[in-house]
């Protein structure tokens, strides 16, 4: 998907692409903003305790780095946003090295969060997870969602590889 041209970093996308991804960094978004809520998982998987044996240790730091993370990771989101092409169409990306970056982090806490809602462990085949998925009813939103949490991790491997070459 994503290919190295020059110093840019190049994909193309269909509109269904263009929408899941415009609907998954949104969902970020909407996440660390209206939504934050250190009782929410997602939010404890993105935000982790640094210091689990010392809840006012783990709150003096996050005193004075949780906003600025909190930020990052709103404008990581946004790169993909603003990135995307305009409207309901298809079409290129071109990233240059900070933004491919920006990506990278962003589809990174995409798939943390999706995996937390979608039960995703260490050790769990999603091969087999989305097999079962579509035994069990293929309409389903667990389909669904397992896929784009599959398609987010392929993309984002296709960008690293994109950086290395």
């Amino acid at each position: 998907m994503f290919r190295r041209h020059g110093d840019r970093y190049v994909a193309t996308f269909a509109v269904d692409e263009v929408r899941v991804l415009r609907k998954v960094a949104s969902e970020v978004v909407g996440l660390l903003t209206d939504g934050f809520d250190h009782g929410d998982p997602v939010v404890g998987r993105l935000f982790p305790e640094v210091y689990p044996e010392d809840a006012a240790s783990t709150a003096e730091f996050r005193r004075y780095t949780e906003g600025d993370l909190k930020t990052a990771k709103i404008d990581q989101a946004g790169a993909i946003l603003a990135a995307l092409p305009d409207g309901e169409v298809g079409g290129e990306v071109r990233l240059d090295a900070e933004a491919a970056e920006a990506w990278l982090r962003a589809l990174n806490d995409a798939r943390l969060a999706m995996g937390v809602r979608l039960e995703i462990k260490d050790g769990t085949d999603l091969g087999e997870e989305l097999d079962d998925a579509v035994a069990e009813d293929p309409t389903s939103s667990r389909v669904f969602q397992l896929s784009v949490y599959a398609y987010l991790g392929y993309l984002q491997e296709s960008l690293l590889n994109a950086l290395i070459d």
